[in-house]
Order: C-alpha cells, then sequence, then structure tokens
C-alpha cells in the first residue's frame, strides 16, 4: 500500500547564496493509499517544488517523505526504487518525447526495470488502453501525432510502470475541451481500474473540482486549506484572496447571492447550482 507521508518538509533552492528562496516550508500531511488529491496555488505557491519530493526528483533541505512507511531519501537504492512506486508526468510531457515510435516511447520506463520482452509488451499494451490509444498507431512517431494523443502517451508511459502513486503536473494544460475531458476520463479510469493513488496539480478549479476528493490549497510555501471539494470551495472569498480563481459554478452562485438569491455556500459544480436552483424556485411555488 503507497500511503505517502510527509513530515515538516522544507526545500530552500540556492541555500547560503544572495539568491536563497525558501520553496516549501514545514508541510506535514498524510495521503491514504487510493486518494484522489488535486492541489491548487498560484505560480510561485510550492506545489511544483512539493510533488517533485514525491518521488526523490528533489531532496529536502529538511524533513521527510515516506512512501509505505519508508523514508525515499535514506539511501540511493531507496531514491531509485520510489521511481517505480512514485510516476510522476510533468507539465506538457508531450515535450519529452524522444523514440521512434510510440511503442517504444511507452516502453522505455518498463524497459528500464529490467523486465522481459513479454512483459514489457504486456505493460505497453495496458497502458496505452488505459489512455485510449489505438494500437494502430504503435509504429508512428509520436510527433506526427495531435497534442491530445502526444500527452496520452507520455500518460501511458508512466502508466507503463505501473506506479503505486501517480502524479500528474498540469495534466490538460493546453487542451481543448475535449482532450481535456478525454484526459481526465482516462487518469479516473486508471485509478479506479488500479486502485493507485492519484494526485494532480492544475490551475483548472473546474478540473479539480469536478474530479478530486480532497484538494490541498498551497500559497507561499505552506498548506493554507486541506479538505473536500465542498469545503474548500466554500471559502471563494478566500480563494480569490490568494490569487486563485473558483469553479465557474461557484463564481455563478457567488454573483446570484449578491443579488439576494439564497443558494447553499458549497456550490461548486453546474449541477449543484441547477439542482439549488430548482429546489429554490420549487419552495417558492408552495
Amino acid at each position: 500500500m503507497s500511503e505517502i507521508k510527509v513530515e515538516q518538509l522544507r526545500h530552500v533552492y540556492s541555500a547560503g547564496t544572495p539568491f536563497e528562496k525558501v520553496a516549501i516550508d514545514g508541510i506535514n500531511l498524510t495521503i491514504p493509499h487510493g486518494q484522489l488529491v488535486g492541489i491548487i496555488g498560484h505560480t510561485g505557491s510550492g506545489k511544483s517544488t512539493f510533488i517533485q519530493h514525491l518521488n526523490a526528483l528533489l531532496a529536502p533541505s529538511s524533513g521527510k517523505v515516506l512512501c509505505a512507511g519508508k523514508d525515499i531519501n535514506e539511501n540511493k537504492i531507496s531514491r531509485r526504487d520510489v521511481k517505480g512506486q512514485v510516476g510522476l508526468v510533468f507539465q506538457y510531457p508531450e515535450y519529452q518525447l524522444f523514440e521512434e515510435t510510440v511503442y517504444k516511447d511507452i516502453a522505455f520506463g518498463p524497459a528500464n526495470m529490467k523486465l522481459s520482452p513479454e512483459e514489457i509488451d504486456s505493460r505497453v499494451r495496458e497502458a496505452a488502453n488505459f489512455v485510449g490509444l489505438d494500437e494502430e498507431l504503435f509504429e508512428r512517431s509520436p510527433l506526427e501525432l495531435s497534442g491530445g494523443q502526444k500527452r496520452r502517451i507520455a500518460i501511458a508511459g508512466v502508466i507503463a510502470m505501473r506506479p503505486g502513486v501517480l502524479v500528474l503536473d498540469e495534466p490538460t494544460a493546453g487542451l481543448d475541451p475535449a482532450g481535456c475531458r478525454q484526459v481526465l476520463d482516462n487518469i479516473c479510469a486508471y485509478r479506479e481500474k488500479t486502485g493507485a493513488t492519484v494526485i494532480i496539480v492544475s490551475h483548472s478549479m473546474d478540473d479539480v473540482a469536478k474530479i478530486a476528493e480532497r484538494i490541498l490549497v498551497f500559497d507561499r510555501g505552506g498548506i493554507v486549506m486541506d479538505g473536500t471539494p465542498s469545503e474548500v470551495f466554500s471559502h471563494p472569498e478566500e480563494l480569490i484572496s490568494i490569487g486563485l480563481d473558483v469553479p465557474k459554478a461557484t463564481e455563478l452562485a457567488m454573483a446570484l447571492r449578491k443579488r439576494g438569491v439564497k443558494l447553499p455556500e458549497s456550490i461548486y459544480s453546474h449541477e449543484q447550482l441547477l439542482s439549488a436552483i430548482v429546489s429554490l424556485r420549487e419552495g417558492q411555488k408552495c
């Protein structure tokens, strides 16, 4: 079980120089195995620095990151092993595609794990299926494909390593609405079928509101809110005050309240807003 536990995590860039910057400081949290977590925060709030600690890409200035109860930075072996447990998909991962074919790109991670050709092939086909890639594309160059297809290839390459924790930095950035929906649906399908922990960093409040069970709000290197979407989006003014947007439904509900419409404070989806308005109208008829 890949529970993530973070204890007093701190990271300082360029420590001891005139350019020293504290990126994250004093972070404590536990992410149970199987949870789907959304991370939001304005640019420079510490989100990306934080997630790069989860698979030992960055080492803490102080504090610990534990995966399945083990300190991932204990030694070189621990740092190597965690990369198979915690898969990290960077923002715009399609720019990191480099193999000649789609198949080889997805197979790159499993091949580095020294798996048999049969096991590699099984994982490539399984990962392609998870992200909705047709096997007819396997012999095509990734560079010939659309932006959405490239994004799915990059995600498949990480999924093929079968991580117990999948971390994605802005997985829908730059995609059209159809591409966004497809990527989010693929991620949710992977989580549902494997039981993996999924952590998504996003600037899209609507994406996070739609799929996350828990939301972490970063500001100035720390976590200032930690709760369900209902709990977090019940404080829209606080989110706006630290430079964040809110879901479109929350924004519309705020505007209606200012006009005297009595709506619940925890609205964050269009379905909730529609239901609240219908209930209000039915109540007025009585």
